[in-house]
C-alpha cells in the first residue's frame, strides 16, 4: 500500500463504528432528538456521537494530530440536555466497545475545533453529511479525509443507506493519493483491503451523462441547474439524493456529473463537506474543480474561501460542464 497505510486502516474502521452509531439512533430516532444550530440546519443526537466515536478513534491512533470536524459540544453541555447526553455516551460507550466518561466523549466531540490552514497535517469530518437525508431516512454519509500540507492525502467515505451494487446496502469508499480508490465493506471486522476497485465512468456522449443533484433546493441554485442540463442535453434522469454518497455515486461510474451550485457570491463551502468525496473522485480518475475551473483548495482553513462552488465529473466531459456553468451560473 502507500505511506498512509496506517491513517487508512484507521479511518476505515472509525468510519465503520460511526456508521454503527448512525444505524442505532436512526432506528429509534424521535424528533426531540434533533436540535437546530445558528444557520436553522438540524443536529441530531447521532451527528454529536459519530463525531465522538472518529475522533475517540482518532485521539486514541494519532493524539498530536487536531481535526476540522462540524459539531462542537457546547450545546450538549447545558441541563436540559441531559437526556441527549446520556443517549449519546451510551451510543459511543456500545460502538468503541469500552465504558466511556460523559466529559471524555465530549471532549472527543470538541477535538473539531480545530482551524485547518495549509501546513502540517489534520484530518476533517463531516459525522452525518446530509442530516436531513438521515431524518427521512433517505441518503447519508460519513465522510473523513486527512490533509496533509493542504493537500488531500486519504478519503474514507460511508455511505450507510446507499446499495453497494452487490446486492447489499452500505457503502465505503477508501481513497488514497496515488493508489487509487477501492471498494470495502462498511461492517466492522471486514477485510481493510480490497481488490474491488471504484472508477468513473468512461461515458464521454453528454446524452448519456447522468447528474446527481441534492434533495435539498437550498444546497445549490436548482434555477441554473436545469438550465446548464438542457444546455448540455442530458437525457438521463438526474439522480436525486442528499451528501456525499453523490461523490461516491460519480467516484464508481454510477454518474458523470455532480454540480454544487452557489447561490451568492458570498457563500463558501465548508471543507468538511467535500474532502472525502473530492479525493474519491479525482483518485477513481475524475475531475473537481469549482465554478471556475480552480482546483478545490483545502488549505485556505474551515472553508473553501478560495473557490466558489463545485463541480465533480468524470473528467471526460468536465470541461463542456464548465462552459455550461460558466453560462447559466451569474454570481
Amino acid at each position: 500500500m502507500t505511506r498512509w497505510k496506517h491513517e487508512a486502516q484507521v479511518a476505515v474502521e472509525a468510519v465503520r463504528q460511526a456508521a454503527i452509531v448512525c444505524q442505532a439512533i436512526q432506528k429509534e430516532l424521535i424528533p426531540d432528538q434533533a436540535v437546530a444550530k445558528a444557520d436553522k440546519s438540524p443536529v441530531t443526537a447521532a451527528d454529536f456521537a459519530s463525531q465522538a466515536v472518529v475522533c475517540g478513534r482518532l485521539t486514541q491512533a494519532f493524539p498530536d494530530d487536531p481535526i476540522v470536524g462540524e459539531e462542537a459540544a457546547a450545546v450538549l453541555r447545558t441541563d436540559e440536555k441531559k437526556d441527549l447526553r446520556q443517549l449519546i455516551l451510551q451510543q459511543v460507550s456500545s460502538a468503541m466497545g469500552q465504558t466511556c466518561d460523559e466529559q471524555e466523549v465530549l471532549g472527543w466531540i470538541d477535538r473539531g475545533q480545530y482551524v485547518g490552514g495549509s501546513t502540517g497535517r489534520f484530518w476533517t469530518l463531516d459525522p452525518i453529511d446530509g442530516t436531513k437525508g438521515f431524518l427521512r431516512r433517505g441518503q447519508y454519509a460519513i465522510a473523513l479525509a486527512l490533509i496533509e500540507d493542504g493537500q488531500l492525502v486519504v478519503g474514507a467515505l460511508g455511505g450507510p443507506c446507499l446499495p453497494d451494487g452487490q446486492g447489499n446496502t452500505g457503502t465505503l469508499l477508501l481513497a488514497t493519493k496515488d493508489a487509487g480508490v477501492t471498494k470495502l465493506s462498511l461492517q466492522v471486522g471486514q477485510p481493510v483491503t480490497s481488490t474491488l476497485q471504484a472508477r468513473v465512468s468512461t461515458i464521454a456522449d453528454l446524452r448519456q451523462a447522468r447528474i446527481c443533484e441534492s434533495v435539498e433546493s437550498g444546497h445549490t441554485d436548482q434555477d441554473a441547474s436545469n438550465l446548464i442540463i438542457q444546455e448540455l442535453g442530458l437525457q438521463a434522469e438526474p439522480v436525486r439524493m442528499d451528501s456525499q454518497a453523490k461523490y461516491a455515486v460519480v467516484a464508481r461510474g454510477d454518474a458523470e456529473i455532480y454540480l454544487r451550485l452557489p447561490r451568492s457570491r458570498d457563500y463558501r463551502e465548508k471543507i468538511w463537506d467535500h474532502g472525502a468525496g473530492a479525493i474519491s473522485v479525482m483518485q477513481a480518475g475524475g475531475k473537481v474543480t469549482d465554478i471556475e475551473g480552480r482546483p478545490l483548495d483545502f488549505s485556505q482553513g474551515r472553508e473553501l474561501s478560495d473557490n466558489l462552488g463545485v463541480i465533480a465529473t468524470n473528467g471526460l466531459i468536465h470541461d463542456q460542464v464548465l462552459a455550461a456553468v460558466r453560462k447559466h451560473v451569474k454570481v
